[in-house]
């Protein structure tokens, strides 16, 4: 029998097949899940900021993008995936504030999307799809093992990526 391994804001979890895992709420945050397709071995991780080294007390490493991602990766190797064969899907990043102020220190979702994209690129492993932007809040369900990444938001059919 299957468990959907539930992830917090600031948080990771890795699962195996036929496991999937979710995580609540992705407003600004963004989701991260990578897996590995030929082990069914993956994580997601539930990002809120995009930079470690701006923030003071940044002990919390699954809540940046730079060592969350780092430290998702390390977990799901740990457990037996495949590095080489690493895929990412992404969903977030969404500017939650009615006002469309150019200030950066608002942008935190398209800050964090950047990021994001930056971080798997320089880690070398492939977003396959993503779900960004916009204005609405996003839930989330990954399963490794197919590669499903489940999207759902209120008022919007549900997608998968």
């Amino acid at each position: 029998m299957s468990e959907i391994v539930k992830v917090g804001m600031a948080d990771l979890k890795i699962c195996k097949s036929p496991d999937g895992i979710t995580t609540l709420g992705l407003g600004s945050c963004v989701g991260i899940a990578i897996r590995d397709p030929g082990t069914g071995i993956g994580g997601l991780a539930h990002i809120m900021l995009p930079d470690s080294t701006a923030i003071k007390d940044n002990s919390n490493i699954p809540k940046f993008a730079d060592t969350g991602i780092e430290e998702l990766v390390r977990q799901v190797v740990a457990a037996g995936a495949i590095r080489s064969r690493l895929v990412a899907k992404i969903a977030g990043g969404a500017q939650m504030f009615a006002f469309q102020n150019k200030s950066s220190m608002v942008r935190v979702g398209d800050r964090n999307v950047e990021a994001v994209k930056a971080k798997l690129l320089e880690m070398r492993i492939p977003i396959l799809s993503s779900d960004t932007g916009e204005n609405f809040g996003r839930t989330v369900v990954f399963y490794p093992e197919s590669g499903d990444f489940i999207i759902r938001a209120v008022g919007k059919p549900e997608k998968v990526i």
